[in-house]
């Protein structure tokens, strides 16, 4: 294992400033908050603490650049500066690699290799599908011609998750610069620095003044809030967690703000016997582990077929051991830190909570040896627990999965169903009828066979129940990020 000390001698950690304007700017009472190292403990630096004062100077801005050079940029021109901002994110790709790994605690390889290459993925393709977008036109006899315009919905509020903090950003930026919107964005407090340094990537791409802004902060009563109730924020976006979910729509209602909502997942992982183990086991790792399990996608119900369930486990338990835990910088780390301290202590509360219902540790739900700073938590698999349990019930957001063996299709369809959340399920069958049969009866959003977190960015992204409200992708998130009207002439 060798430390990447060239990454870590030429990037170091930036103090983050709010972004308005065209400019960095700091808060107006000078007030800031500590950004915290979850692998270390460390305080980094310091962020600018905004709150309703801020999100009024970068809503104004983001009107005004409605109507400025903006509204007059070309489909080609709004297409040219997508695909810049992408090749610049490239150009800086181990940069922002390394300060996500800072600022998350995920392994740097990851970043490296998903998180980044996919942010600047998000404009090149957004960049792309702009120029090859259509609208409706209807003939309606001799009588009169009907067709349809895009226009943008205005100035939209961004509000950012901390587990994939600059992908999940660009999916939500690419379209609504796209579609000729201005944005107020506020990343989560826990992982600034990508956002901030993404403002500055922007304009040096060409976006003018005021087309893109970005307030530090808190949620509830601080600059979230400040956001989903502004009266001229037309449309908020949100990846998070349900309850946050819920108190954005409260807030949103009275001025009937457009929303598009990411919420939780609580999502099943169905094995039957007649699959390729070996292959479920090596996807499986990753749909259980990957980013430390803080993915709202992960598989974290891991339901395996009665013949092949001992198997399973045998193999998985052995795999996941094999896994190194540790220092995000270390080459072959494939497990980092969780993100807080705060975050830490939840996921070992429900580690807890599943001995307490009587469920079995095979592996994990411990700290890894020589790591006594940072916020490790070892992968951990549970065995035991029953369908009521809340380990089972309810989203951990961490490196902990259950496993539970089923006998029948009907039985597992009932118990993956049986859940508040809808966002994602994996299905693995080599029986080709079972595959359609059981996929056309999963309440989610997004099912996956024999595959995990495969994505085309034209097809529909998005989940049912209290997993979401809403689809992005491809012509999906220009249904959300622009606003439709029909023109008639009459002949």
């Amino acid at each position: 294992m060798q430390v990447k000390e060239k990454i870590l001698q030429e990037v170091k950690p930036i103090n983050c400033r709010h972004f308005i304007d065209g400019n960095y700017v700091d808060s107006i009472n000078m007030k800031t908050f500590e950004n915290i190292n979850p692998a270390t403990e460390e305080v980094m630096g310091r962020v600018a603490e905004g709150g309703k004062e801020e999100v009024d100077l970068a809503v104004a801005a983001a009107k005004k650049a409605l109507k400025g050079p903006w509204k007059d940029f070309t489909t080609q021109e709004r297409s040219a500066v997508l695909r810049r901002i992408g090749d610049l994110i490239l150009e800086r790709v181990e940069v922002l690699a390394a300060l996500e790994a800072m600022d998350t605690g995920k392994p740097y390889q990851m970043a490296l290799e998903v998180d980044i290459p996919r942010a600047a993925y998000n404009f090149h393709f957004f960049a792309d599908y702009l120029t090859s977008m259509g609208t409706e036109a209807y003939q309606q006899d001799q009588t009169a011609l009907h067709y349809s315009i895009r226009r943008p919905v205005g100035v939209v509020g961004m509000i950012n998750p901390w587990n994939l903090p600059m992908l999940l950003l660009t999916w939500k930026l690419a379209p609504c610069l796209a579609a000729g919107n201005t944005a107020v964005m506020k990343p989560a407090e826990w992982t600034p620095m990508t956002a901030t340094v993404l403002a500055e990537i922007c304009k040096d791409a060409g976006v003018p003044d005021g087309v893109i802004n970005l307030v530090h902060g808190f949620g509830p009563d601080s600059a979230g809030a400040a956001i989903t109730e502004h009266p001229d924020v037309d449309a908020v976006t949100f990846t998070g967690e349900t309850k946050t979910g819920t108190a954005i729509m409260k807030a949103a209602a009275s001025t009937l703000k457009k929303l598009s909502y990411e919420l939780g997942g609580k999502n099943p992982n169905i094995i039957f016997a007649d699959s390729d183990l070996d292959e479920v086991i090596d996807t499986t790792l990753k749909s259980s582990f990957m980013n430390q399990g803080e993915v709202c996608l992960c598989g974290s119900r891991i339901y395996v077929q009665r013949p092949v369930y001992e198997a399973f486990l045998q193999k998985f338990v052995a795999r996941t051991k094999d896994l190194l835990v540790g220092d995000p910088f270390v080459e072959g780390t494939k497990v980092g830190a969780v993100i807080s301290k705060e975050h830490y202590d939840r996921v070992n509360g429900y580690i807890a909570l599943a001995k307490e219902e009587g469920g079995t540790v095979l592996t994990g739900g411990d700290r890894p040896e020589g790591h006594e700073k940072g916020f490790y938590i070892n992968p951990t698999i549970i065995t035991g627990l029953t369908r009521d349990s809340r380990c089972v019930r309810e989203e951990i957001f961490g490196p902990v999965v259950t496993v539970l063996p089923f006998d029948t299709e009907e039985e597992v369809i009932e118990q993956a169903n049986d859940t508040h959340y809808g966002l994602g399920t994996t299905i693995w069958t080599n029986d080709l009828r079972r595959a359609h049969r059981v996929a056309h009866q999963i309440e989610a959003g997004i099912i996956w066979v024999n595959t995990w977190y495969l994505r085309d960015l034209r097809t529909p992204f998005g989940g049912m129940k209290q997993s979401g409200i809403g689809r992005e992708g491809g012509m999906h998130s220009f249904e959300f990020y622009s606003e439709l009207s029909n023109i008639t002439i009459k002949l």
